[in-house]
């Protein structure tokens, strides 16, 4: 078997300095702490159903009514959950729109400095949000949806700008790897973000919401100092100049065509070699890069599925086995534990096979296995944790492939020749595309929750995952055929 460029020139570490090993850090925990703020808002939605919903716990008749009306925004528990999922179901509206927008921003602008801003203005609304409001007791529905879009835009300039920058200095040798360890930032986000939480929450969720906000604007300021956008910035050459003196022995993960001779592009970003300055693509055009659409509507089906076990996992485990909100917290944990092991293991075997779709559409088929198994999850916390860290492997693990290594590939094709100033607007295409369909099904899976039950929520996430084989069936049969006729020639020089 022909080993990818990983194996054929030495180990993979040896081709990374410590200036490779700074920016994947700093751009991983850059995330992981964006992540970690939205975690804390799903970590703390008993809680907040209970404050908005106070009249319920009145037990005395000795306080008068007003004291138990100043904060009561909703009549019933049901209408304070309808309204948490529409919050979630604005922010992620707003988070799809900002991606769009941050993309082709990222591609115009410093990266470092919409990053930076990005964290830490997002961090003052968090704070507002989740602290501010709850010290001088002001409780308003049309505040917290204000403040929540406004949170949706400034955390949609992370994903781009994260993306962009890894792909500035981590060449096509062993990208899944490499991504796919650097895509559990996400996960390890929401571990940070659910162990942020529990450990405050019993002085007050405006704690957690105050912990997670300061985290993350210190870190904004250390990415305004410590990261560097490419290695230009430090006089190294970049990933295209690297790549232009080796000979690729495989074939690109991503192609439009079955072969190089086939693929006519319907425009050129660089008509002369010589030229070191490339023009930023339009968003048009990098919708019309072959793989970009039928990726991202499959991702806006399968993120629908990740974020709604995101948002939701913890209120589930809480409302449907009646476990404590900290330890619900805690235990969901698993679930992005499985999808840290399944992007790296995922994204190191199709670095082996050279193609990305056949090991997406095998994955996604155990997810649907892993989805009727965990719908039926007994009230055993070792057997729910098992079948969840399952379930995480088979879902989170093609999230994480298609936000990150795959991005990456469709940004650093050959039809614009691996340009970086197409790599964040295609990003935000694909995280914006998958995002608006999150939106709408954090909004389903409360209607859901509450007027049929859990058990048609599952059902919904399992036609969702089905409808994310469907769009890129057609990338995965020709891949497949790819590879065994890859396999047909080598047995016939054999």
């Amino acid at each position: 078997m022909a080993w990818p460029n990983i194996f054929q020139r030495g180990t993979l570490l040896s081709q990374f300095s410590h200036h490779h090993v700074a920016v994947f850090l700093l751009t991983f925990f850059s995330y992981s702490l964006l992540h970690a703020s939205r975690k804390t808002f799903s970590n703390v939605k008993v809680s907040i159903s209970k404050q908005w919903t106070p009249s319920a716990f009145n037990k005395s008749i000795e306080l008068p009514v007003e004291i138990w009306s100043s904060n009561h925004l909703f009549p019933s528990t049901e209408e304070a959950t309808l309204f948490l999922g529409t919050l979630d179901t604005i922010f992620l509206f707003s988070y799809a729109v900002g991606l769009f927008v941050s993309g082709i921003v990222g591609d115009r602008l410093n990266l470092r400095w919409v990053l930076s801003f990005g964290m830490c203005s997002s961090a003052l609304v968090v704070f507002v949000f989740g602290t501010l409001t709850e010290w001088l007791h002001f409780y308003n529905k049309g505040l917290y949806c204000s403040l929540w879009i406004v949170n949706g835009l400034l955390q949609s300039t992370g994903w781009p700008c994260v993306v962009a920058v890894m792909g500035n200095w981590f060449g096509k040798a062993g990208r899944g790897v490499v991504f796919g360890l650097w895509s559990a930032c996400a996960s390890v986000g929401n571990i940070l973000g659910a162990c942020l939480a529990s450990s405050v929450l019993q002085y007050g969720y405006e704690y957690a919401f105050l912990v997670t906000a300061a985290v993350q604007f210190a870190g904004g300021i250390i990415i305004f100092f410590g990261l560097l956008v490419s290695p230009e910035e430090i006089g190294l050459p970049g990933i295209e100049a690297k790549e232009n003196f080796e000979e690729d022995s495989h074939r690109p993960l991503i192609s439009g065509a079955e072969n190089e001779d086939e693929a006519e592009p319907n425009y050129s970003i660089q008509e002369d070699k010589t030229i070191t300055q490339v023009k930023a693509i339009s968003f048009y055009q990098a919708c019309c890069l072959p793989g970009v659409i039928a990726y991202s509507l499959a991702y806006a089906c399968l993120k629908l599925v990740n974020y709604s076990f995101f948002f939701w996992l913890p209120f589930y485990l809480s409302n449907n086995f009646g476990w404590k909100e900290a330890e619900a917290d805690k235990l969901s944990i698993w679930y992005d534990v499985g999808g840290i092991i399944g992007g790296t293991l995922q994204g190191f075997i199709s670095d082996v096979l050279q193609k990305r779709a056949p090991v997406l559409a095998l994955s996604l088929l155990l997810a649907v296995g892993s989805l009727v198994g965990y719908s039926r999850s007994p009230n055993d916390k070792s057997i729910n944790a098992l079948l969840m860290a399952v379930t995480g492997f088979f879902i989170g693990g093609p999230s994480n492939m298609i936000s990150s290594a795959i991005s990456a590939d469709l940004g650093r094709q050959e039809l614009i020749q691996g340009s970086s100033e197409a790599l964040a607007t295609v990003t935000g295409i694909v995280d914006g595309t998958g995002s608006i369909g999150a939106a709408v099904g954090q909004y389903l899976v409360s209607l859901m929750q509450d007027n049929l039950g859990w058990m048609w929520v599952f059902y919904f996430f399992i036609l969702m995952t089905s409808c994310t084989i469907l769009f890129i069936s057609p990338l995965i049969v020709r891949e497949i055929c790819y590879l065994m006729q890859r396999r047909q020639a080598r047995i016939l020089s054999g």
